[in-house]
């Protein structure tokens, strides 16, 4: 692995140098399975395009092409003339690399129960939600391909990673040493099982989360939703005091239930702060067309048995959408938790791991400051006031606060509230504040300084 690293490197088999050597069009094709345009763009079977066919598209190459750096990696096989690759290695983000079974494309053989996902937009999506302060011991649960291990290896003194299939835990190993990452703990069991009465500062989790009948796909499917119901539920177990968690998610959309009530009632009992968020919602049909996509089962006999058996599946649990999103959860020690639920589906900054505590903190600071009088209130950077109203009138018809930063929330709001944005430093009180806003701008009537605590819960107002 330290040769065949040092031969990737050299050749700028990287995430960097592989997009500049396919170009946009190539790469936008390929997200769509379609090899053509990288194919050319690798015609002339130079070192980095022979890694690139072999190793990203998954074509074979004259063995005259690779040097023996790459023959003797354990991760190809030789067939005549003609080198094929036994599995995807992809350069990361992070500057490493991850080994995973090949990635499967139309055509191609049914996937193998155990077979073993490369990192992909749901890798990157919990990689961007993870707090990013330093820890002491960190919990990959599900680990896969071991993706989530490169991003912790900088900041986790120790870190343990797990997954049910034993596939994943031998070739998420071989992606730490290609990566030069020493020292992670790997082990084999499901959930908890193999971390039993241990605590970690910060556990994040890939879970497989696609609900279905399942298929018998080992790294996606686990049935319902019920196997993130009962992550979240038996993570706080296994937190030290301020100890944080985040995963991804799926959960269906029942009919006569609110999803907020739904999901939210899974972390009530945590006795963990709790913030869900839910990015996308797709109908039951769009779902199960994602999902066979993944699995490159389009074309294939067993396509319409399939997707008829799943919308079977779908309506006797009357599920009428499922919802996409992340779970972030912290042990605040309180005996009094606060779960907010919320569907966010605009962009927001990037990464969110950057934010993500001063996030808890604001929901936890809304909720529990006892009285907010006396509270000394600064308006968050970078807010806008947004007015709209008819030219020449007096008055505008709407006003409202828009944050650049962050999450980008925005939010109609009142006069005050407006005033307030522009006067908040905190240095005066929010009680004297609100009196001398009611009498310039409003109609005497002093606002109660409660109805600020929704400001404060999303970011407009910090304390």
């Amino acid at each position: 692995m330290e040769r065949l690293r040092h031969h990737l490197l050299e050749t700028d088999y990287t995430i960097d140098g592989v997009r500049e050597r396919l170009g946009s069009m190539a790469a936008s094709a390929l997200a769509r399975e379609e090899l053509v345009p990288a194919l050319r763009a690798t015609a002339d079977l130079d070192p980095l395009a022979a890694l690139i066919r072999l190793w990203w598209l998954g074509v074979p190459v004259p063995v005259a092409s690779v040097p023996a750096e790459v023959l003797d990696s354990g991760l190809v096989k030789v067939d005549g003339d003609q080198v094929s690759a036994t599995a995807h290695l992809q350069p990361w983000e992070t500057g490493g690399y991850l080994v995973s079974d090949r990635k499967v494309r139309p055509g191609d053989p049914a996937l193998r129960p155990d077979h073993v996902v490369g990192a992909g937009g749901a890798s990157a999506n919990l990689a961007q939600l993870v707090t990013r302060r330093p820890v002491g011991r960190a919990l990959d649960l599900g680990t896969g391909c071991g993706v989530q291990v490169l991003h912790l290896a900088g900041r986790a003194e120790h870190v343990v990673a797990t997954d049910v299939n034993p596939r994943a835990v031998e070739l998420a190993r071989l992606s730490w040493e290609l990566s030069g990452v020493s020292g992670v703990e790997a082990r084999t069991g499901s959930m908890f099982e193999p971390v039993e009465d241990e605590l970690f500062d910060l556990i994040v989790s890939n879970p497989p989360f696609v609900i279905g009948p399942g298929g018998g796909l080992t790294y996606r499917e686990a049935g319902g939703d019920g196997f993130c119901r009962d992550l979240v539920r038996r993570t706080p177990a296994h937190l030290n005091p301020g100890g944080q968690a985040h995963f991804l998610a799926n959960w269906l959309h029942v009919e006569g239930e609110d999803w907020h009530d739904r999901v939210g009632g899974w972390l009530r009992e945590t006795g963990c702060d709790a913030w869900v968020v839910q990015r996308d919602v797709q109908d039951p049909a769009e779902y199960v067309e994602l999902w066979l996509r993944d699995a490159a089962e389009q074309g294939t006999k067993a396509y319409a048995e399939h997707y008829d058996r799943w919308l079977a599946w779908f309506d006797e649990r009357k599920a009428e959408g499922i919802g996409f999103g992340w779970i972030t959860m912290r042990n605040s020690g309180t005996l009094d938790p606060v779960v907010r639920v919320e569907h966010l589906d605009h962009p927001v900054s990037l990464p969110v791991g950057d934010y993500v505590d001063s996030v808890l903190d604001a929901v936890a600071t809304a909720h529990r400051a006892k009285e907010l009088d006396s509270a000394l209130l600064r308006t968050a950077e970078g807010l806008l006031d947004e007015r709209i109203g008819l030219p020449g009138a007096e008055d505008p018809i709407r006003i409202v606060l828009r944050q650049t930063q962050g999450l980008r929330r925005s939010r109609e709001v009142g006069t005050v509230e407006a005033a307030l944005a522009g006067v908040c430093d905190g240095e005066l009180a929010l009680g004297p504040l609100l009196n001398v806003i009611a009498e310039l701008v409003g109609d005497g009537e002093i606002p109660d300084s409660d109805a600020v605590r929704p400001l404060i819960a999303e970011g407009y107002f910090l304390l």
